[in-house]
């Protein structure tokens, strides 16, 4: 259990909390059994607010930096690997492409793909403890919907087992290191941004 409680504590360090934030209601599945918590990741997006209809357009979504702890209360975090955030194309949009812009101390090159009608950026790390860290802008170019229509940028996720953040934390307790699967979803979700198409 103190292994447990560990885990939660460095999953509240992930992110700053002294930016725009989005609250994820997480699942980390641990040799102790599932157990929930929370994390706060910054997060800042832009989108026009008027487009035309049938028109080409950028949303971007920005993550703040972040820096990973080394320790907390005697328990070592060793790495994060395997962190995907999701992003779904929205309502009266359809995809044409994404990019990533940026993004530092991953440790690895980040990737994005489309997943039936999802963006997801991946970042395979592994990302060490006591690392400071940036994610990639996360650029999507979509083309508008209909005019009258409003299109909206929200994060996915509306359940643990429908997740739009995910990652394997690893920490070592003592002798042992374990790696927690977590699971994420954006409680509440609001709307990032707003594009009115006329």
């Amino acid at each position: 259990m103190a292994t447990y409680r560990s885990l939660v504590v460095i999953l509240a360090l992930l992110a700053p909390t002294d930016q725009p934030t989005a609250s994820y209601s997480c699942r980390a599945d641990t040799k102790f059994g599932k157990h929930t918590l929370s994390l706060r990741q910054g997060i800042d997006a832009q989108a026009p607010p008027v487009v035309s209809a049938n028109t080409r357009f950028t949303i971007a979504i920005n993550s703040q930096p972040g820096s990973l702890p080394t320790e907390v209360k005697g328990f070592k975090l060793q790495e994060v690997r395997d962190l995907t955030l999701r992003v779904p194309v929205p309502a009266n949009a359809s995809y044409v492409s994404a990019r990533l812009l940026g993004g530092s101390g991953l440790n690895s090159t980040p990737s994005v793909q489309l997943e039936g009608n999802t963006a997801v950026l991946t970042v395979p790390g592994p990302i060490p403890g006591g690392a400071s860290y940036q994610l990639p802008t996360l650029s999507v170019r979509l083309k508008s919907g209909r005019r009258g229509t409003t299109i909206e940028t929200k994060l996915k996720g509306t359940s643990y087992d429908d997740p739009g953040l995910t990652l394997q934390a690893k920490i070592k307790w003592k002798f042992l290191s374990t790696t927690a699967p977590v699971a994420c979803y954006p409680d509440p979700n609001p709307a990032l941004t707003r594009t009115s198409v006329r």
